[in-house]
Order: C-alpha cells, then sequence, then structure tokens
C-alpha cells in the first residue's frame, strides 16, 4: 500500500486548496504546518542560496510533499514549495495527522515507508550531483523520468541539475548533435 491508497482518510482530515503556477505553497523560513496530497498540478521543493536557486526536488499528481524536516521538528523550513503550474492539493493539518498516523499503525507504516524512500531519493540525488557531469545528470534524467523533461520549464530543470540554463540549452544543442552512446 502507498499514501495515495490513504487518500479517502486524508481528504476527511484535509481541505481542498488550489494554487495558481508561480505561488508558494510553503515558504523558506516558515514553520511547514500542512501536508500536501497533490491531486492535480506540479510542485518544486527549493532552497535559495544566497539568491541561487537550488532545485531539489519535483511532485506530481499522486505524491506527497511537505517540508518534512520542518513538519516533523516544528522549526523554520529551509525549504520553499512552489506550484510549477495550476496546482489542487489536499492540505492536511499537522494535528490531524498526528492523531490519525497514532491511530492507524498501517498508516504509519505506509508513511514511514514514504520517508525512507525520500530520503533514498535525496541520497541518489546528491550523490548524483557530485559524481556525475552535468550532461551525464542530464542524459540519466532524460533516460529515466522523460515525462519530467518534457514538463518542467528548462530554468527549473537546470536548477535542478545544478547547471545555469545557458548550460542547459549547450547541453541539448550537443546531444542533438551527437546523441549519447548507451553504455550498458
Amino acid at each position: 500500500m502507498s499514501l495515495i491508497d490513504y487518500l479517502d482518510q486524508l481528504k476527511g482530515i484535509g481541505h481542498h486548496q488550489t494554487f495558481a503556477a508561480g505561488t508558494d505553497l510553503l515558504c523558506e523560513g516558515d514553520v511547514a504546518t500542512h501536508l500536501f496530497v497533490l491531486e492535480q498540478g506540479a510542485v518544486r521543493l527549493w532552497h535559495n542560496d544566497d539568491g541561487r536557486d537550488i532545485t531539489v526536488q519535483f511532485f506530481f499528481e499522486g505524491q506527497v510533499v511537505s517540508s518534512f524536516e520542518s513538519f516533523y521538528l516544528v522549526r523554520p523550513s529551509q525549504f520553499s514549495l512552489t506550484a510549477i503550474e495550476p496546482t489542487t492539493v489536499i492540505a492536511v493539518a499537522e494535528p490531524a495527522l498526528r492523531q490519525m498516523l497514532a491511530e492507524q499503525p498501517a498508516l504509519m507504516a505506509v508513511f514511514t515507508d514514504y520517508i525512507c524512500h525520500r530520503f533514498i531519493d535525496y541520497t541518489q540525488y546528491f550523490l548524483n550531483r557530485i559524481e556525475e557531469s552535468p550532461e551525464r545528470r542530464y542524459c540519466t534524467l532524460l533516460a529515466t523520468q522523460p515525462a519530467l523533461v518534457a514538463r518542467v520549464p528548462n530554468y527549473e530543470l537546470a536548477s535542478y541539475l545544478g547547471i545555469t540554463p545557458v548550460s542547459l540549452s549547450r547541453i541539448r544543442a550537443r546531444l542533438k548533435k551527437s546523441p549519447p552512446l548507451n553504455k550498458g
């Protein structure tokens, strides 16, 4: 089971909210008081490093997002959550979610599994940023998540890859001229 299997229950303790593209669901420095279940749209999790935008992850329909460190520890978030297209969510308040998790051990297990997978994704993301070249990161993303590459605006995709939009354009142009060889 996944958190989405509990969608009806989460709807029962949450409320619908709609965000226009470019609207913040959570601003860096605020405490995360809600968990968001994405029904429609897309959200990016990002950090402002002295004016430099660092996108850490994207979330789409059927996924759950919050600044989990802030949500769990009740302290200011190091990240912002911003809708990158018109987005509808179910916003579940922290006290209601904690009560539901305490009352339903099966949901707690699913929630813990979800958080563990998020941690694993973040670990892989950071290792890829350290070990792979920007071109290799882009090729890997293109091979493993083509829908993400097609859906996310180029400047946010560049931020996620840790490069400038100009560098992303150059990589794309190079790959059009000579696609990378598959290494297996």
